[in-house]
């Protein structure tokens, strides 16, 4: 869970401004009651460079440094939309975890998030807002998103915070039964939300939305 009460937020980043986003969010498509509340509560603006706090709950990706970006409002309500497909999640894996955003939406709608990130000097600062936020429920870890937290699988969902050409078979491997993937996929311009689920021994693919990601890559930096 996230605790608000020692930064609140005031004008642009007040719990008014989060409403007022879960209402476009509604207008958007995205039915899920529980997934609405937990953007509602979670506070983006604390997840960005100060100099972005006032644009930080407009819908649109925001630099975050070192070559990546906060998904859009839209983009991580949907994602996790689709992850949790109405159901009761345990054990969640994020891929990507660059500021921790997305990874705080879902401890907000899971029982532990195991949130992986390659970039070490990102890991650091994710980690301290984590901590000041107080937010529960995520395990932080520096990682490659192919091969790390294997040992902690398998997964009721994974989300993947950044694109790949073909969905890893390594991913896929780490899903529980009846659990699912949800990640971009495609290259440059030509990318899709796509969704994963397993079925016994056996995988059922299907595309959603177009979407916008930065390449998946291996290894750790």
């Amino acid at each position: 869970m996230v605790d608000l009460n020692a930064r609140a937020g005031i004008g642009m980043t007040s719990a008014r401004t989060r409403s007022r986003m879960v209402e476009r969010l509604r207008e958007q498509g995205v039915k899920d009651a529980m997934v609405l509340a937990a953007m509602a509560t979670v506070p983006r603006h604390l997840f960005v460079d100060e100099a972005l706090a006032s644009r930080a709950y407009e819908d649109t990706a925001l630099p975050i440094g070192f070559g990546q970006t906060i998904s859009s409002p839209y983009t991580v309500a949907r994602m996790t939309e689709l992850a949790r497909a109405g159901r009761e999640l345990g054990r969640v894996l994020e891929v990507g975890a660059g500021c921790g955003y997305q990874a705080a939406v879902l401890a907000q709608v899971a029982h532990e998030v195991i949130a992986l990130e390659r970039v070490a000097s990102l890991v650091g600062r994710t980690r301290q807002r984590l901590r000041e936020l107080r937010v529960q429920r995520v395990k932080l870890k520096h990682g490659d998103g192919f091969t790390a937290a294997t040992e902690l699988g398998p997964y009721d969902a994974i989300v993947v915070s950044a694109a790949f050409a073909e969905v890893p078979e390594a991913l896929k491997a780490q899903l529980a039964e009846g659990g699912r993937l949800v990640m971009p996929l495609g290259e440059g311009d030509i990318q899709s939300l796509c969704v994963v689920d397993r079925l016994g021994a056996g995988f059922q693919q299907e595309k959603f939305e177009a979407a916008r990601f930065v390449p998946l890559l291996p290894g750790v930096a």
